[in-house]
């Protein structure tokens, strides 16, 4: 509900603007901005005479373009076509000459959307996003990177904050170098989707930064089409790379010597400099805070993608595939087990896909680490989508499927953000209105996405299913399930006119944007994305960190089935649309003039289309025929009740008599404005249900609910719940109590056995360490494994010994010995009765649950634990054991022995039993390192480090009363982490 004002008094809200702002010198340069040049056609499309005809909008847009004026207004959505030029309007005095003026006071450009979201930002306290969409090779990655310079410019800033405005810019490059490729389209085509949220403090300065990424192209590191390159990456660490380095890589300068750089027979382009691009990509490592060994690795891991293309194999006696030629070996840590020479072919590829999509994610995870802000305090954010454009190939495969339904799903929520809700406001308002048609594209959506229905649905079941599935086998299930949609059709399916241009394994889709043929070839074995599990164990056994942490040993252990790559895209999306939704939103609609790249050459064919699909014009009628400046009352006479002797300096009353009372005083007539139709039910929305709210009140009802549906949460963790209208809290705790049941009784009931058990076990580890010990609360994320290490792991010794026993567990401990505390490796082994220490075949002490006294730990993350045994025979002492795995062996070891209450988190000091009769005490002391070592008085000390924040982590050390002789050179040990 609010104030609306339409396009003939857009003027009167300028006015006010003015008349509230103080008037200075600077005005005089902005107004002597407008010169004649930018004066070319109209600014504002809202403004053109013939605002339905498509004719006339073409006209303006040429007329605009031939003067090299790129950018137009559709009320506030800017129109952006790309010049494919460098064009003299992104300087620092121009960026200064849009810094804090009112939006359309200047010619159009994108630093005045950028500067409007800014400034709406600091004055109202909100979040917005800038959406930036149109079809590859329309500028919408340029665009992204002028507006995140202009806010690196025009900001406030300290010396502090300059690095991370200097991270913020410098991250484009390094994504731009690995997820960014020439393609037939666009010389830097964006071939992942990228989210980067800035975030502000509450003096509008920039304080960190958070990036999103979706989908990465993984088979262009593989195939790339003719006319295209692999990722820009690979080509500047070739041309740009010392000597040594490439020496070290085992890389030679010349791409056409990589079989994974030639496939595209351009490895060379005119408007690339990979050369100067490479130094710029150095320059931000070393900005953005990368440590030189990760600089290494990243690079070793490029070089190795270079190296895996190189293998060629042939066929053995056997019909195994064995390597040609060994030279690419020595490069690359082990070979493919046997395979015939086409699976050889794929797990090759299929390794380096894994290897690049990962280390992608990797990079986005780092870069995310070194722009976040440590203060805790509530930030707002502005939000930049570039995302792949709507994307027609000679053959289109799975990436181009996944990137148009992207798009389908970002002009969907444009339509329901802008055509859509802005009908709705003028009928929930009650204004007078002509509803504009226009093609909400929710049919295809539903067709792609829709549950057990949708082609994703029917992909995964194939992928999924057992027995023979293939390609055809997918297009056959479409053909059966969706072959009746308007939208879709095959060849067995199609005319006889539409058949001839459709092959037998094609499938193709209206979209929003146009027809685009799919060939199904490739679709199951790019969604499903899968590994050999032995060539999984290889890398998670890698040397390169890098490697190690994007292939985890853990999910060697893990059965279940990984998400196809398709639902893991659709999911991302749905959490994507979620976050924009709950921003205010600014639009760029980028337009290609021509197809060749060309500067100042105006395909009109290809431009009407754009301008069709995007929704231009019906966008330039909403806005023709509604209302251009509407806020909520409260917000407008905040801002204005200065300009009203009645309002000024403060209105008593409710907002929306202040706001009648202030736009008489200023003389707006009543054609000029108007006011929602539930001003009175507004006004006594609190009373109890009267004839003079009730229809505001129901409305109300109706609309919280149908927000409410679409704003569920999604599982027992969202505590999210939309606030509801006074009327309806109590209706809307009722809901939430419901709805929160059915999310408990689903997840109960989709339970296996397995995370049932891990489940429990974690409900005993709470109820041991909470807000006991340091560490606890980054472990709760990791689920326990079953085991470390597999029974068969264990010498045949061993098993022979405790024979008649059941194995339950087995991980590697450090041991530290009773004499000298020596640091021992060793296996801990816990069966049903008992506990066993284990040294290769021997086994080195037993521990019978039904004797064990206690066990202990420190309130710190050292990874000690102590197991007290009593003073027998048997028992020389307590054992001292340090363990990576600490929360999971305690829980384990007290579960087996169903003795949760012995164990001890201590802090300040331990004792325990070394010896016959002799005890020793461990105490806390603080040291600049994790380490352990026997200091010079015989006792053990177990060393924390301080914690990054200033906090010190305390350290243990174990005094025992008799000393022992002085340490030994490199008798250090270093602390393994809890």
């Amino acid at each position: 509900m609010g104030l609306n004002s339409s396009p003939g008094t857009l003027w009167k809200q300028h006015r006010l603007d003015r008349e509230k702002e103080e008037v200075d010198e600077n005005d005089a340069n902005m107004e002597g901005a407008l010169i004649a040049r930018d004066k070319v056609g109209v600014q504002d499309f809202v403004l053109l005479d013939s605002h339905t005809s498509e004719a006339a909008f073409l006209n303006n847009l040429r007329k605009r373009y031939q003067e090299n004026l790129i950018y137009t207004y559709i009320g506030s959505l800017l129109v952006s076509v790309n010049p494919y030029q460098e064009l003299d309007i992104y300087t620092v005095t121009q960026m200064q000459l849009y810094r804090g003026v009112n939006f359309f006071e200047l010619p159009p450009h994108l630093y005045a959307i950028a500067d409007n979201a800014y400034r709406v930002m600091c004055n109202e306290y909100n979040n917005h996003f800038i959406l930036i969409s149109g079809e590859s090779g329309a500028g919408k990655t340029e665009a992204s990177k002028k507006i995140l310079q202009y806010y690196a410019v025009t900001c406030p800033t300290t010396e502090q904050l300059q690095t991370v405005r200097d991270r913020l810019l410098l991250s484009n490059p390094v994504l731009e170098a690995f997820g960014n490729a020439k393609t037939l389209r666009n010389d830097n085509s964006s071939r992942f989707g990228k989210y980067m949220d800035i975030q502000f403090d509450f003096k509008g300065a920039p304080v960190g930064g958070h990036i999103l990424s979706y989908l990465i192209e993984k088979s262009r590191v593989v195939h790339q089409n003719h006319g295209e390159r692999n990722f820009h990456i690979f080509y500047q660490l070739l041309e740009g790379g010392d000597k040594d380095l490439l020496c070290w890589l085992g890389l030679e300068r010349n791409p056409q010597k990589y079989t994974y750089l030639i496939q595209g027979r351009c490895a060379k382009v005119f408007s690339i400099n990979d050369k100067n691009d490479w130094k710029i990509v150095r320059k931000a490592f070393s900005i953005i805070d990368f440590a030189e060994k990760d600089i290494e690795h990243l690079f070793g891991i490029v070089a190795s993608v270079l190296h895996l293309g190189n293998i060629q194999f042939e066929e053995d006696s056997n019909g195994h595939a064995i390597i040609r030629d060994g030279t690419q070996i020595k490069w690359i840590s082990k070979v493919l087990s046997p395979l015939n020479v086409d699976l050889a072919f794929y797990a090759r590829d299929a390794v380096a896909k894994a290897i690049y999509g990962r280390t992608f994610t990797w990079l986005v995870n780092k870069i995310n680490s070194s722009l976040a802000n440590q203060d805790s305090t509530r930030k707002t954010v502005i939000g930049l989508l570039d995302i792949y454009g709507f994307e027609v190939l000679d053959t289109n495969s799975f990436e181009q499927f996944c990137i148009n339904y992207c798009n389908e799903k970002l002009q969907q929520l444009l339509i329901e953000m802008t055509l859509k809700a802005e009908q709705d406001e003028y009928e929930l308002e009650g204004i007078e209105w002509e509803p504009i048609p226009y093609f909400n594209n929710k049919i295809i959506c539903d067709l792609v996405e829709q549950k057990h229905k949708g082609i994703i649905s029917i992909l995964d079941e194939e992928c999924l299913r057992p027995g023979e599935a293939t390609d055809l086998s997918f297009l056959e299930k479409l053909e059966e399930k969706v072959g009746d949609h308007a939208h879709f059709v095959t060849r067995k399916l199609a005319d006889q006119k539409t058949r001839k241009s459709i092959d037998w394994v094609d499938f193709r889709l209206l979209h929003y944007a146009g027809e685009v043929t799919y060939c199904a070839v490739g679709f199951l074995e790019k969604n499903n994305d899968l590994l050999y599990r032995n060539l999984k164990e290889v890398l998670c056994n890698s040397k390169n960190s890098i490697i190690r942490d994007c292939f985890l040993l853990s999910e060697l252990d893990n059965r279940r089935r990984p998400e196809t790559v398709a639902t893991q895209f659709k999911n991302s999306l749905t959490s994507l649309i979620e976050i924009l939704m709950s921003k205010e939103p600014s639009y760029i609609r980028c337009i290609k003039p021509n197809e060749n790249k060309e500067p100042g050459k105006f395909d009109d064919f290809l431009i009407r289309h754009q301008v069709k699909y995007l929704g231009l014009m019906e966008h330039l009628r909403v806005r023709r025929a509604g209302f251009a400046y509407r806020r909520k009352y409260e917000l407008f006479l905040q801002r204005y009740k200065s300009l009203c002797p009645a309002t000024w300096p403060h209105w008593h009353g409710p907002a929306v008599e202040g706001v009648e009372r202030l736009i008489k005083h200023i003389g707006y007539k009543p054609e000029e404005y108007k006011l929602g139709r539930f001003i009175n039910g507004f006004i006594n929305r609190k009373k109890p249900l009267c004839p003079e709210n009730r229809d505001f009140v129901r409305l109300s009802q109706y609309y919280y609910l149908m927000k409410l549906r679409d704003h569920l949460p999604k599982n027992v963790l969202d505590q999210s719940w939309l606030k509801p209208p006074s009327i309806l809290e109590e209706t809307s705790e009722m809901l939430k109590k419901i709805c929160m049941r059915n999310l408990v009784r689903k997840y109960c009931r989709g339970l296996t056995a397995e995370r049932k058990g891990q489940l429990q076990q974690k409900v005993v580890t709470s109820a041991i360490f909470s807000g006991k010990k340091q560490g606890y609360a980054e472990s709760l994320s990791q689920p326990f494994l079953e085991t470390r290490l597999k029974e068969s792991d264990l010498n045949p010794k061993v098993l022979q010994l405790i024979r008649g026993e059941i194995i339950k567990y087995v991980t590697p401990v450090i041991k530290y010995d009773r004499n000298g505390f020596k640091a021992r490796e060793r296996l801990l082994v816990l069966t049903q009765s008992s506990a066993y220490v284990v040294e290769m075949a021997k086994i080195k002490q037993k521990i019978e649950y039904s004797t064990l006294k206690g066990i202990s730990t420190s309130n710190l993350s050292d990874g000690i634990v102590v197991i007290h045994v009593p003073e027998d025979n048997k028992q020389k002492g307590d054992v001292i054991l340090q363990c990576e795995h600490i929360f999971e062996v305690v829980t384990k070891l007290c579960m087996f022995a169903n003795k949760q209450n012995v164990v001890k988190v201590v802090k300040g000091s331990l004792r325990l039993r070394v010896g016959s009769g002799k005890e020793a005490t461990m105490v806390f002391t603080v040291g600049p390192e994790p380490q352990v070592f026997k200091d010079k008085t015989g006792q053990l000390t177990v060393v924390r480090a301080q914690l990054s924040t200033g906090r010190n982590l305390e350290a243990s050390s174990f005094a025992s009363p008799a000393a022992e002789s002085p340490p030994k050179a490199g008798s250090h040990h270093p602390v393994s982490p809890a």
